[in-house]
């Protein structure tokens, strides 16, 4: 492995998978993406909280990174603390490919209570990352409590690859082919939200 770069298998077989799930997706019919609905989405809050918000998103979106640096820490402090909001993070190959596997494989490899700290920290040094700066994705899976050695083998799992391009084939299937997108029960909203129009779909959800 590089390390200044992404493993080069890492490039490849992330490029790989999004194609061909890229390919399905044209040939999917759109449909609602129900909000119980998708394999091993990871979430915060009160599991009875009257409203779920889903995200759909990659880390290796900037689009993404806007949203979660700019918008998700005041969401998560007025909804998600307070028990009011479900969020379900649904993970997705867009953007930069590999960033976003590597990202993801990290979270993925991190004690589980650790894994928004992991995508919190790949949002906010995602130029950094994509820089080629492997050694900034490293510390970070370290401050998660990764071992070197267990972070190198992360990003050589297969398996984990192959189950993260099938998390994302699902999103696609539902009709979801860009990042971030968003359902706020069962109201779909495209693209990067403010916290003013999220207020309003919460409210539209509460009635």
């Amino acid at each position: 492995m590089s390390r200044r770069g992404l493993p080069t298998g890492l490039w490849a077989a992330a490029a790989a998978l999004t194609a061909v799930g890229l390919a399905a997706a044209s040939a999917t019919p759109t449909a609602p993406a129900p909000a119980t609905q998708g394999p091993e989405a990871m979430s915060l809050g009160n599991p009875r909280a009257r409203v779920t918000v889903i995200e759909y998103a990659s880390v290796g979106c900037p689009h993404c990174a806007v949203w979660a640096n700019d918008v998700f820490p005041e969401f998560r402090s007025k909804y998600i603390d307070t028990g009011k909001v479900r969020f379900e993070l649904h993970e997705m190959l867009t953007g930069n490919a590999a960033l976003a596997a590597a990202g993801f494989l990290t979270a993925r490899c991190a004690p589980p209570a650790k894994y928004f700290q992991v995508v919190d920290d790949v949002f906010a040094q995602q130029d950094d990352i994509g820089r080629g700066g492997m050694e900034v994705l490293e510390k970070i899976g370290e401050h998660a409590g990764l071992t070197r050695d267990r972070f190198n083998a992360c990003l050589q799992d297969k398996a984990a690859l192959d189950a993260l391009s099938q998390r994302s084939d699902h999103a696609q299937a539902h009709g979801v082919t860009g990042t971030p997108t968003f359902f706020v029960g069962a109201e779909k909203l495209d693209g990067e939200q403010t916290l003013e129009a999220l207020d309003a779909a919460i409210a539209r959800a509460s009635r």
